[in-house]
């Protein structure tokens, strides 16, 4: 992790020694009483930690504020439920990378019991957000919730992405390239539509395109869903400028 990030009340309490965050500052920072650290508060500002105390009941710091942290950009990714151990690396590089929303949505081609998983509910996939996010070295982590089916998630469209432009890859019916589309559109908010492993039925690509999005391709291979979330994000991204 290239920030440690607490909530607003750890701040004022001591992070017990078996904690996953005061072990990387004692065993890999090597950080003594009195030594800083980056630091950031989850959801909120980033800046320093000061050690008070190192004790054998945990760590004690002062936290002083410097920035607000890394903002999150204006991407939205629908994401066909993947098979759960392929979502945790998922997550972790979309927070990495700074997507601002990820809706997870069952698939007609999707394997079902995956909409079943407790990784949603068990905490596991914030975990891999908050992962992802400390790896970046920020402090805001992307917003994640989960359709029932790719329509229930459009039909909430003007809900939470309002006047964003509309993409979803695909390699069978697509009428543009993602790189093409992305230089004719020119967006400031983009929604990226990825499906599940199987892909998009003729009935999906339908629905997305009677809701007003633009099916890409990214050349002739097929790739998994979690590699092509991250090279989508990327493309997307350098569109933005961000990655400059």
């Amino acid at each position: 992790m290239n920030i440690c990030l607490f909530t607003e009340e750890e701040c004022t309490r001591i992070i017990p020694r078996k904690d996953e965050r005061a072990e990387h500052i004692i065993k890999v920072l090597h950080k003594n009483t009195g030594d800083s650290f980056d630091a950031g508060i989850i959801g909120g500002k980033a800046g320093k930690a000061t050690i008070t105390n190192i004790s054998n009941e945990g760590i004690s710091f002062s936290f002083v504020p410097e920035s607000d942290g890394k903002p999150l950009y204006p991407l939205t990714l629908i994401i066909g439920f993947p098979r759960p151990i392929q979502l945790r690396r998922l997550l972790r590089d979309v927070a990495g990378l700074g997507a601002e929303q990820v809706i997870l949505v069952g698939t007609e081609l999707g394997e079902k019991s995956y909409l079943k998983s407790n990784v949603v509910q068990d905490g596991g996939a914030y975990q891999m957000l908050l992962d992802g996010t400390a790896q970046a070295a920020s402090t805001h982590i992307p917003e994640l919730s989960v359709e029932e089916s790719l329509e229930k998630a459009l039909s909430r469209l003007q809900d939470f992405a309002p006047d964003s432009a509309l993409v979803a890859l695909d390699n069978r019916r697509a009428t543009n390239s993602l790189s093409k589309w992305l230089n004719q559109t020119t967006p400031n908010k983009v929604v990226a539509a990825i499906g599940s492993e199987r892909g998009w039925t003729e009935h999906e690509r339908d629905i997305l395109e009677r809701y007003g999005f633009t099916l890409c391709s990214m050349g002739t291979r097929v790739l998994r869903t979690e590699t092509a979330t991250t090279v989508a994000s990327s493309i997307i991204l350098d569109k933005f400028g961000v990655l400059n």
